[in-house]
């Protein structure tokens, strides 16, 4: 096993607070606005919490804690009662991520250069408008 492996995805030296609390967050299956509502503050601060500008007080950190079934300890370090480490995906799956980014790609300069010609048709258009 790796350095970070399932016992280690989520400790001190691999992630951080914010990282554990968005994961705890996803793993309960809360959007950080749901989050913010129950917690009673602001989406910002749920923000603020996960991108490692601030972290909450006691009193939220327990409330947090109860709210996404981890320990605080967890919380704060990775060590103690928290969410599974992400699953890696197949093959399978990543193949098919390929071929959906390859599509999109397509689709995107297919859409890019319609755009092209239709800015041209508009200036041709207003400069006929012009005159």
């Amino acid at each position: 096993m790796t350095e970070t492996d399932s016992t280690n995805w989520y400790s001190a030296e691999a992630a951080t607070f914010g990282d554990r609390v968005a994961a705890a967050r996803e793993a309960a299956s809360l959007t950080p606005e749901g989050l913010a509502r129950r917690l009673g503050v602001k989406l910002v601060t749920i923000q603020n919490w996960e991108n490692d500008h601030s972290e909450p007080r006691a009193n939220k950190l327990q409330m947090l804690s109860g709210m996404l079934n981890v320990s605080m300890r967890w919380l704060l370090t990775g060590e103690g009662d928290g969410v599974d480490a992400p699953v890696a995906p197949s093959s399978g799956d990543l193949n098919k991520a390929l071929a959906d980014l390859s599509r999109l790609r397509a689709e995107a300069l297919a859409m890019s250069q319609d755009m092209g010609h239709l800015e041209k048709r508009l200036r041709v258009l207003l400069r006929d408008a012009a005159q």
